[in-house]
């Protein structure tokens, strides 16, 4: 018998004075049986970084042909791809001639930077792509506030930004 995922609630306040958008999101979060505590909150960190009323999650480490998360218009045309971890360069490739923006998060410290190395010289050139690597004293402490029921708040301010954090709060509700 298959293990099935793990459902994760998080209510999300998303205070972005920059672009001028203000949203609660109540997300129900599917982590695989295989994914972890890490990449799961750092999914929610890019839902947080990129959150607009029509960003939605894909179906993630279960699917070849969906990113983690997704923005489409209301032709269903894929606006932005995002992705996070360490992606096949081949599957980044893809996703910039499908969607017109693409975000890739990597995690994981000297791995991401390895994969950054491996991947730069064919990566660079696409004008649709963003890579931010995320540093391990971000996605740790992250991971440590993953809990079944979540309230976070992302405030618009520099340190959000650059994925700073103190900027991005999480704590379990009960």
């Amino acid at each position: 018998m298959a293990l099935k995922a793990t459902i994760f609630k998080a209510d999300l306040q998303i205070a972005d004075m920059d672009r001028g958008y203000y949203a609660n999101h109540a997300l129900t979060v599917a982590r695989h049986p295989s994914e972890t505590d890490e990449r799961m909150m750092v999914r929610v960190l890019a839902f947080a970084l990129n959150a607009h009323e029509r960003l939605e999650f894909g179906k993630g480490l279960s699917s070849d042909d969906e990113p983690d998360l997704w923005l489409k218009d209301l032709t269903g045309a894929i606006e932005c791809w995002i992705d996070v971890g360490l992606p096949d360069e081949r599957r980044v490739r893809r996703a910039c001639g499908r969607a017109n923006r693409v975000v890739v998060y990597l995690y994981g410290g000297r791995t991401a930077d390895m994969w950054w190395e491996a991947n730069r010289g064919k990566l660079e050139r696409l004008d649709n792509l963003a890579v931010f690597n995320l540093p391990p004293e971000l996605t740790r402490p992250l991971a440590a506030l993953a809990e079944r029921t979540m309230h976070c708040r992302r405030p618009s301010t520099a340190a959000a930004r650059g994925c700073s954090p103190a900027a991005s709060r999480c704590r379990p509700t009960r």
